[in-house]
C-alpha cells in the first residue's frame, strides 16, 4: 500500500520521501504544481485530494487549517489508516492559546484526533532552516548579521531529524496516537550559530547588535508578520532562559540528532554568493 507525501518538494517532505523510498516503501509524491514525479494535490482545493489519496494507507501531512476538513473526508473515503502530521512545538508552549501559529496547528491536530484515523504528531521547535530566511541576504552580500539578542539561546532542529521521526512513525509499529515534541540536541547562542555558518563557508561573519524594533523590520522583509513575532518571542525568551533540548531522535530512530555545525556544512552553499 502506498504512502502519500504532501509537500514533497519542501524542506522536510523531500527528506521524508527519500527516507521512505530508501526503506522500500512505495510513495506517491504530491505537489500543487504536478510533473512527471508529482501528482496534483492542493489542500486548499478539496477536489484534488481523492485522486491523490486513492489506494493510500498512510500519509505524511503538513498543517493547513483551512483544508483539514476536506483532507479528513478524502482520507477516510480512500481508506487511509495512519497520518503523520508535521505540527509545531508552539502548541505545547505557555500561552499557546494566544499564539496564532499554535492555534493553527491545534486546529489540524484536533481534526485528526476526532477523525477516527490513527495519527502521529511531530512537534518541532525552532527550525534550523529558518536561519536561511533570517541571515542569507546579509551573509551572501558580505554584510554584518544584525541581531537584537546575540547571546540568546535557541536549540535549532534539523529538517533531517524531523523527517527521520516521520519515517520511523510511518514504517514502525507503536507510534499511533503519539505526539513527539522535538527540540535540537544542543542550545546555542545566535552568535554561535552565525559562527558555525561562517566556519562552513570559510570566512568570519561580522555581527551587529540592533534594537528589537530594527530586528523586526529586518525579519519583516523575508517573513510574514506572524512568523516575525514568533521568532522575536523565541529570541527574547532565549536571552533569559536556557531552551529545552531533546534526545528523542536517537531514542526513536537509533541515530544521533544532527548538530547545527553539521547542518551548516550541509547548507553552506545556501549562504555563499
Amino acid at each position: 500500500m502506498v504512502t502519500v507525501v504532501f509537500g514533497a518538494r519542501g524542506n522536510v517532505g523531500r527528506h521524508v520521501a527519500a527516507g521512505l523510498a530508501a526503506s522500500g516503501v512505495p510513495v506517491r509524491l504530491t505537489s500543487r504544481t504536478p510533473d512527471a514525479s508529482h501528482v496534483a494535490a492542493d489542500l486548499d482545493v478539496p477536489e484534488t485530494l481523492p485522486a491523490a489519496l486513492e489506494g493510500a494507507s498512510q500519509v505524511f501531512l503538513y498543517a493547513k487549517p483551512a483544508g483539514i476538513d476536506g483532507f479528513v473526508a478524502a482520507a477516510r473515503s480512500a481508506g487511509v489508516r495512519h497520518v503523520v502530521l508535521l505540527s509545531s512545538g508552539a502548541v505545547v508552549q505557555p500561552g499557546a492559546d494566544r499564539n496564532p501559529i499554535a492555534r493553527d496547528h491545534r486546529v489540524v491536530e484536533s481534526a485528526l484526533e476526532e477523525s477516527g484515523l490513527s495519527w502521529t504528531f511531530i512537534r518541532p521547535g525552532m527550525f534550523a532552516t529558518n536561519t536561511r530566511w533570517w541571515w542569507t541576504r546579509a551573509i551572501k552580500g558580505g554584510e554584518a548579521v544584525r541581531l537584537p539578542y546575540p547571546e540568546a539561546l535557541t536549540a535549532p532542529v534539523s529538517e533531517l531529524d524531523m523527517a527521520g521521526l516521520a519515517v520511523t512513525a510511518l514504517t514502525e509499529r507503536g507510534h499511533g496516537r503519539q505526539a513527539y515534541t522535538l527540540y535540537g540536541p544542543q542550545a546555542l547562542t545566535l552568535r554561535e550559530q552565525v559562527g558555525y555558518i561562517g566556519a562552513a563557508i570559510g570566512r568570519q561573519i561580522p555581527i551587529e547588535a540592533v534594537t528589537p524594533e530594527q530586528a523586526r523590520a529586518d525579519l519583516g522583509r523575508t517573513m510574514p508578520a506572524m512568523g516575525v513575532e514568533a521568532i522575536m518571542r523565541a529570541w527574547a525568551a532565549g536571552a533569559e532562559i536556557v531552551p529545552e533540548t531533546s534526545a528523542i531522535v536517537e531514542k526513536l530512530t537509533g541515530r544521533p540528532a544532527q548538530m547545527f555545525a553539521e547542518w551548516a556544512r550541509d547548507h553552506a552553499d545556501d549562504f555563499r554568493p
